[in-house]
């Protein structure tokens, strides 16, 4: 009897063990569950926050592009990239790097134009220039003025100055547009962490020379250098913090 009553009492701490495995394993795959799901829909929020940006991107573009058509300025934009083209010809002549006259009065009315709209899309701005567009909840990290030339040679003293000369066009640009709206120095955007933020211009200025050809204009027509002579305007939107990213991977 008292060895059949230990092989009993054997067998019963066996099945709690096994019972007691069973509900921990239970337990854990519930949590990972859990935590599957909160990743998921955090991976969603951020994933619909940057196909929002994307989408605002392209409105904003939009509605630059009819408001300068108004002023009888015809650009191209490109949704994809965020850019806004302006061709060379209508700002400068043939190898110069300072704008026409002409070229300035396009420049003029595409500050009034931006100065108008920017706002809409800026963490802050001067009081005195308030959203005249529809407000968006989605913010412009970065603006730039970039310039870019074809890929012909262009020789100073026996050495290419293409990347210098679309340099100078894209300064030349930059500094017009803020001499015509002092207001666009305002136009700020927040950069950081949520913990800690600071304030800077959206405002920037870039040259590449021919490296960066439009997309299809890559050879070498006629057609292709005047495509690739060109100011674009790049806008960049802010998107979900890095940090998130990090905190959902660890």
């Amino acid at each position: 009897m008292p060895r059949l009553s230990n092989r009993r009492s054997v067998e019963e701490d066996d099945e709690g063990f096994y019972v007691s495995m069973s509900d921990m394993l239970t337990g854990l795959l519930f949590i990972f569950i859990i935590l599957l799901v909160y990743y998921a829909v955090q991976f969603r929020q951020t994933t619909q926050e940057m196909t929002g940006a994307n989408t605002a991107r392209a409105e904003l573009l939009k509605e630059l592009q009819r408001r300068l058509l108004k002023q009888d300025i015809n650009v191209q934009i490109d949704t994809d990239t965020g850019v806004l083209r302006l061709p060379d010809a209508i700002l400068f002549d043939e190898g110069r790097s300072d704008l026409s006259e002409a070229g300035k009065e396009k420049v003029a009315k595409l500050a009034d134009v931006l100065v108008a709209v920017l706002p809409c899309y800026t963490d802050y701005a001067r009081l005195d220039t308030p959203c005249t567009a529809k407000r968006s909840q989605y913010r412009i990290d970065a603006l730039f003025v970039e310039g870019h030339s074809d890929v012909r040679p262009l020789n100073r003293g026996g050495r290419d100055v293409n990347v210098e000369l679309s340099a100078e066009r894209a300064i030349n640009t930059f500094r017009e547009l803020r001499q015509r709206q002092r207001a666009l120095d305002s136009l700020k955007t927040k950069v950081g962490t949520r913990d800690r933020q600071r304030l800077v211009p959206i405002l920037s200025v870039s040259g590449y020379g021919g490296t960066r050809p439009t997309l299809g204009h890559e050879g070498a027509s006629q057609e292709d250098y005047r495509a690739n002579r060109r100011i674009d305007l790049r806008f960049l939107m802010a998107t979900p913090d890095a940090s998130r990213f990090a905190s959902m991977l660890l």
